[in-house]
């Protein structure tokens, strides 16, 4: 089973410190355009989405493609999905993770993007995305846990590790399942999959795992091998 690149940030995307990691993704994926999916910022100007990823990938050198996805309906609307299973570059992008998920979960589009990531494309996921496509997700009502849709299995994402409060860090760690590992992702950083099955941190702060609620290793750049045994979720 052949697979591309996957991304996981823990906010702040298409901002200065994620510049190296997106031109990493355009390289290893081939993309001459950015797929962006601005649906967990249903309710946080969406519009804005758009905008903001258009200028970014612009100074990259790339188009960006806002697909009009905000809702149920849209992501099941089968031109819209093929368009994305043909991308070889998809964006989600931060905003609520229970909209993203309602969203997503079972939809059409879900299926694209999945066929597109297992066909080769890079998929890049900032603070809510990064948040769902783990399995468990981490509640964002209270730092518990919920049902991800699970690229990663056995994985889940902390955004903004950093800048959380305390209570709902402490939470995360109190209740973290046993069999998961927990990564707490500061802003403009990203725990990167390569083709390979390898992982690595890439960005502007650092990557701190998490087994049995302790402390592993924080990392800034470098490999990540705590997570090598990791498998990507199968078509």
């Amino acid at each position: 089973m052949t697979a591309g690149v996957l991304a996981l940030i823990g906010g702040g995307e298409w901002r200065d410190g994620c510049r190296d990691l997106d031109t990493e993704l355009l390289a290893a994926s081939g993309a001459k355009e950015v797929v962006v999916v601005p649906a967990a910022a249903a309710f946080e100007h969406p519009d804005k989405v758009g905008l903001r990823a258009g200028e970014y990938f612009e100074s990259l050198g790339v188009k960006c493609r806002t697909v009009p996805v905000l809702h149920r309906a849209e992501a099941d609307d089968a031109r819209i999905a093929e368009s994305v299973r043909r991308s070889k570059f998809v964006y989600l992008c931060d905003g609520s993770p229970l909209h993203l998920r309602s969203v997503l979960k079972d939809s059409a589009l879900w299926d694209a993007i999945l066929a597109a990531y297992h066909g080769g494309a890079a998929v890049a996921a900032s603070g809510a995305g990064a948040t769902l496509v783990g399995d468990p997700m981490v509640d964002p009502r209270g730092g518990a846990y919920t049902v991800g849709l699970g690229i990663v299995p056995s994985v889940a994402v902390f955004p903004d590790h950093a800048g959380a409060a305390d209570h709902r860090r402490e939470r995360s760690l109190e209740l973290q399942p046993p069999e998961t590992v927990l990564v707490g992702l500061d802003f403009q950083t990203a725990i990167v999959r390569e083709a390979s099955g390898q992982w690595k941190v890439m960005g502007a702060g650092n990557a701190t795992v998490y087994r049995g609620g302790e402390a592993l290793n924080v990392l800034a750049d470098g490999d990540l091998t705590e997570l090598d045994d990791v498998p990507a979720k199968a078509k």
